[in-house]
């Protein structure tokens, strides 16, 4: 999980190897780090029950990689109307459950994720 999110439920997804860049990925490696990004998709679309995503990397710091040398999917689930003024004029964020609560909801359907690789 986030611990900073823009919103409850942005998890962040990342391969189990430290690199920086999609090019220092095998296939296999781009294989199950894309399957894990469709499947917590999935688990949040269950739990939490968005009306969308903004599922996006950021490479490098110019970009905005907090830790460069790790890259990581953000998944952030969306609703309607869930922006507000005060992130945009203030840099506040409003969560409205808190962080230990929703990975409290999650943690049980990330536990049963099967991590293998299907054909």
């Amino acid at each position: 999980m986030n611990k900073f999110p823009y919103i409850n439920g942005h998890i962040l997804v990342a391969p189990v190897r430290h690199v920086s860049g999609l090019d220092q990925l095998c296939k296999k490696e781009m294989g199950e780090l894309l399957a894990t990004v469709q499947r917590s998709v999935d688990i949040l679309k269950k739990v939490m029950k968005p009306d969308g995503f903004n599922v996006g990397l950021n490479l490098g710091k110019v970009a905005g990689a907090g830790v460069e040398e790790h890259l990581h999917f953000h998944i952030v689930p969306r609703w309607f109307g869930d922006t507000n003024a005060l992130t945009v004029f203030a840099d506040v964020r409003v969560i409205p459950e808190h962080l230990q609560k929703t990975f409290n909801n999650l943690k049980p359907y990330f536990q049963q994720m099967d991590l293998t690789i299907k054909n």
